[in-house]
């Protein structure tokens, strides 16, 4: 799109954005919310002004007005070529425009564009959009706002008209010149157990005797500094169930609109059953570009976002199943694979794994995940090991859509699962690669643990999969429904799954009930869900329902601006324009008709300027020398646990009294705290997981001995059964540290956990009982023995 060229900064001339503010409504699990952008022209001529809107990828976005001068003008939704050429012409006519469109490399940014806002002029624009909220592993509802849109990276070849490509002016946050508020109102029918926050909020008022609406507002003085992230907890959230809406006939006497629709909610009561001897080929792709040196999140201490990866890494190698293959992949501008094909996993390769992982620094340039991935996927497949994928990434690339049409190219020989770190992090890269892959995404800000969620997908990639999914209804004669959800090729314990049905035909008198069935089969046997409704249609003026599953329907169909293959590019506009949900073929528009004559002047553009957050450079990290080695990831103020050199396998001898005196080295017996202080480098539990050998086992060695605070010789001196082999010994140690130590982490370690008493199963079955009761005696700790299956 050209527009006006003499891009001014805030320095030179002010800017028309005045407030931004949201009202947001959560009932159960759809949030429906209302955006509304001040602006105001105190200059002396018309302006062209040009914002950039961040929002959820799963967002359906159905409605753009405008408020001039008291006269609400409401957008029509058009094929996204027709409404750029309206709006061109209407500003070259210079009547007011206004425009709305998903950004042409990512669904998750949208760009507003005002044209020919008169001097003196306030207008306000309204965006309405709503969403799923995806379930957390605790059972909480999550909302996020994304308030950061960081500065995403632009590769060769992405459109030069991208509004991520973004330079508009950027300044402090005290310098903001516009101010941001948000209220909400959350409902449910089961009641609320709490809410959460990442920001301030004001005091939270709970209505009704079970708690079964609040009210929320952001404190006074919120800034653009973080996401505003809500965690809702509902007394009952695994309730399935199923809502019908009544259609629109009247005014959309065609498509989806005109029926009723159905929403169903499942929570499939998924067995958990024990990995199949298939062990498969496990690719981790992880993002060592600049922006991964930035912190997690603004936090005080908050870990940096490479050394969180590396750490989760370490983690994923140790949890891996014998027999297995992996690779791993650090990308950036360039990528570098650490072996030239995936690897049988053994001792010898996980070592240099781990060597490398420790060498691995936030040094790779810009983020460019396609070329690596087309490498990947031109890898022969190992035979009898199904390709699992891990991609790790902040986020900031512009070939968002290139990304998904090559995970959806070869989704049926692997399974994708993503992890979003930081704040800023496209939800549609890390959501749309999971959903195409049929594997899970995650999103890692705040005080969130990467490995904890990077753990829980391994163990979601080691299950079985779930085979001939499908869903079936059973309703009265004359009524039909018809499934608008994509296929599901992939279920998984403790997900939630939602599909959306058009119901047509006649509805049954009141009292009228139908039955949706999901059924599907695991491990060759019968599974199956039902759910018994109410065929009442309620009326919602909104038509939430039909709105979700014209996103639903257009997420599996619309791959994005200039990649929706030209077969099912109508079947999207369609879908699009009779819905009014927006994708990446449509764009509101809207025209001031009401202006009696044409706005007189030039025409300046003014850029909205965004706050410097976290995607701006950081500072490299303090380092230590160590003889000739350097300890990086060090913050300013933080001291490194005395084991790290050992860890890193550096000799103590190098290092000065001076030096271990400043470093603050102290005890590291069992009497530790049972949660490790967030230190420099390696954490105790980080340092014990990288000693355990690829087996499972650990070594009685010096090593393990300081981990444990007890000597090499009173670990010998200690050993019960006389000629027993001392690795048997060693790693019921380490499992009984594991349990007495880090059980606030289990589900870190749980699955490197359960193949070392695997591995003692296996190499000291007869001695087994002998050892856990002499290990829990001579650690005096008080783990229950049952944890070894005695």
């Amino acid at each position: 799109m050209v527009r006006p060229s003499g891009l001014l900064t805030r320095q030179e001339e002010p800017v028309p954005l005045k407030s931004i503010c949201v009202t947001l409504s959560i009932r159960e699990f759809v949030a429906g919310v209302a955006a509304t952008l001040n602006y105001e022209n105190e200059e002396k001529f018309p302006l062209e002004t040009f914002f950039v809107f961040p929002m959820d990828e799963d967002s359906a976005v159905y409605s753009f007005e405008a408020m001039v001068d008291g006269k609400t003008i409401k957008a029509e939704l058009k094929d996204k070529k027709k409404a750029h050429i309206i709006y061109e012409s209407a500003i070259s006519h210079r009547h007011q425009a206004f425009l709305l469109e998903e950004d042409k490399c990512s669904r998750d940014v949208f760009c507003c564009n005002v044209g020919n806002l008169q001097p003196g002029s306030k207008v306000a624009l309204t965006l309405k959009y709503v969403q799923e909220l995806p379930l957390e592993a605790d059972g909480a509802l999550r909302y996020v706002l994304p308030a950061v849109l960081n500065p995403r990276y632009r590769c060769s070849g992405s459109p030069e008209d991208s509004c991520l490509d973004l330079k508009t002016p950027i300044v402090p946050l005290d310098d903001l010149p516009y101010a941001f508020s948000m209220t909400a109102t959350v409902s449910s029918q089961h009641g609320i157990e709490t809410i959460q926050s990442n920001c301030p909020l004001s005091p939270i008022e709970y209505l009704g005797d079970k708690k079964t609406s609040a009210q929320i507002s952001l404190a006074d003085g919120h800034k653009f500094d973080r996401d505003v992230e809500l965690l809702i907890y509902y007394r009952e959230v695994h309730t399935p169930s199923v809502a019908v809406e009544l259609g629109n006939p009247k005014n959309n006497p065609d498509g989806l609109m005109k029926d009723p629709s159905a929403m169903v909610c499942f929570y499939p009561n998924i067995p958990e059953v024990e990995p199949s001897a298939i062990c498969g080929e496990f690719v981790f792709l992880m993002d060592c570009s600049g922006s991964m040196q930035c912190p997690i999140s603004k936090q005080d201490k908050s870990q940096l976002r490479i050394e969180a990866a590396k750490e989760t890494l370490i983690l994923l190698l140790k949890s891996l199943p014998v027999n297995c293959y992996f690779n791993i992949y650090a990308f950036g501008s360039s990528f570098e694979a650490f072996f030239p094909n995936s690897v049988k996993y053994t001792q010898d390769t996980m070592e240099e794994a781990l060597r490398r992982v420790k060498l691995m620094r936030a040094d790779l340039g810009g983020t460019e995940i396609l070329t690596p991935l087309q490498v990947i996927y031109r890898e022969p497949s190992t035979p009898g090991h199904p390709l699992q994928l891990f991609v790790f990434t902040d986020g900031e690339v512009t070939d968002t859509f290139s990304i998904i049409k090559e995970v959806r190219n070869h989704r049926l020989r692997h399974r994708c699962f993503s992890f979003g770190i930081g704040e800023g992090a496209s939800t549609s890269l890390i959501k749309g690669i999971a959903r195409v892959g049929g594997g899970t995404s995650e999103f890692i800000t705040g005080k969130d643990r990467m490995q904890a969620k990077a753990l829980r997908a391994l163990k979601h990639a080691l299950q079985p999969a779930v085979e001939d999914i499908s869903v079936n209804w059973d309703l009265p004669r004359g009524l039909s429904a018809k499934t608008l959800s994509p296929e599901q090729t992939v279920l998984y314990k403790g997900q939630r799954l939602i599909v959306y049905a058009q119901l047509t035909g006649t509805m049954p008198p009141e009292e009228g009930t139908g039955e949706v069935c999901l059924n599907y089969t695991l491990q060759g046997k019968s599974c199956e869900n039902k759910v018994t409704f109410s065929l009442q249609p309620k009326l919602d003026d909104n038509f939430t329902i039909h709105r979700l599953a014209a996103k639903a329907f257009l997420q599996s169909m619309d791959i994005g601006f200039g990649e929706t293959p030209a077969k099912t590019k109508k079947d999207v506009l369609k879908v699009s324009i009779d819905c009014g949900v927006i994708s990446s073929h449509t764009a509101f528009i809207a025209i001031n008709k009401d202006i009696n004559k044409p706005v007189q002047g030039p025409l300046a553009c003014r850029d909205i300027p965004r706050p410097v957050l976290l995607g701006a450079a950081a500072p490299m990290p303090q380092c230590k020398s160590v003889g000739s080695a350097r300890i990086f990831g060090c913050r300013h103020g933080s001291q490194p646990p005395p084991n790290i050199f050992q860890a890193m396998k550096l000799p103590v001898q190098d290092i000065t009294p001076q030096e271990l005196k400043d470093l603050d080295v102290g005890s590291w017996g069992f009497d530790l705290p049972t949660r490790a202080p967030p230190v420099f480098g390696e954490t105790y539990l980080v340092q014990l997981i990288s000693l355990q050998n690829a087996d499972g086992s650990w070594d009685l060695d010096e090593d393990l001995a300081r981990i444990l605070g007890i000597s090499l010789k009173d670990l010998w001196s200690a050993l019960p059964v006389k000629d027993a082999d001392s690795s048997s010994w060693a790693t019921v140690l380490a499992v009984v540290w594991l349990h007495a130590k880090a059980k606030h982490q289990q589900c870190e370690w749980e699955l490197l956990e359960k193949k070392a008493r695997t591995w003692i199963n296996s190499n000291a079955a007869s001695i087994k009982k002998k050892l856990v009761k002499a290990a829990i005696a001579f650690t005096k700790s008080s783990v229950d023995p049952a944890v070894f299956g005695i």
